[in-house]
């Protein structure tokens, strides 16, 4: 008797990635912000979460008397955003496929995630991060070991009026530039990308990069106007993250459909 072997579910095609301009961009943010309009009660509870647990980290280091790592710590922030977006890149999901919109589907799908691969990119975010406050820490023992600063004023004081302040301002910020954009390569699809298909993350983030690759011009100009956006809106006590990360999220859907081209079809049997 000849044994038949079982049939085998053939492997879903990696995604592909397009050639995107600078229109694609404008577009985006034009969608997103008809979907921040649309909805906005979903924007601002996760911008409002945002804003707020920069302020609750900001305090801590007040009380603990290091203020002055109130700077880095912000810029850094900054890194974990696409994490923070996910609620926003189902609103924006649910909108373009006509889904009704509703906190129970919204949080729920939130909630799902624990158990799947944005799991992981949550972690990668994260390691990152912690990276990039070391760093900060290590610099700051290389260069500025022997000051005591009392307050962030103080320290901002030694950093650009003293050499030491200076070498250390200018490297740390290149290092932080070289890990952001690291971490924008990694995630700048792949967490929308994991929301909308059944992939694996390490997947998703070989997609991000080629999308980084393959864009080299677009994607540095897409990163500088987050850059930008999030550092103005950081000023205020992190205030201003309550309008920005919404515009951001739900643009970053939408530039992310633009890239990757949509999951092909299966064929009918």
């Amino acid at each position: 008797m000849t044994l038949q072997a079982a049939p085998t579910t053939p492997p879903r095609p990696a995604p592909a990635v397009r050639t995107i301009t600078t229109h694609d961009i404008s577009e985006a943010l034009a969608a997103g912000l008809r979907d921040f309009q649309a909805a906005p009660q979903y924007g601002l509870f996760f911008g409002g979460v945002y804003a707020l647990a920069g302020l609750a980290i900001v305090t801590s280091l007040i009380v603990y008397g290091i203020s002055y790592l109130a700077y880095p710590l912000a810029a850094g922030f900054a890194l974990i955003g696409p994490f923070i977006a996910v609620g926003l890149y189902e609103v924006s999901r649910r909108r373009e496929m006509g889904l009704p919109l509703s906190w129970r589907a919204v949080l729920g799908v939130i909630a799902d995630q624990g158990s799947r691969e944005i799991a992981w990119m949550a972690f990668v975010t994260l390691f990152v991060f912690i990276v990039w406050m070391y760093q900060v820490r290590l610099l700051l023992a290389l260069f500025l070991g022997s000051s005591a600063f009392g307050s962030l004023n103080e320290f901002l004081t030694v950093l650009l009026t003293t050499p030491e302040g200076l070498t250390f301002l200018v490297i740390g910020n290149v290092i932080g530039a070289l890990l952001a954009l690291g971490l924008f390569s990694l995630t700048v699809v792949s967490f929308p990308l994991l929301l909308d298909r059944d992939i694996d993350f390490i997947t998703a983030m070989i997609t991000s990069v080629q999308a980084v690759v393959r864009n080299p011009l677009v994607m540095i100009y897409w990163g500088i106007i987050i850059a930008i956006e999030l550092a103005f809106s950081a000023i205020p006590m992190f205030l201003g993250l309550i309008i920005s990360l919404p515009l951001i999220g739900h643009a970053s859907w939408h530039l992310y459909r633009r890239v990757v081209e949509p999951e092909p079809e299966e064929p009918s049997i």
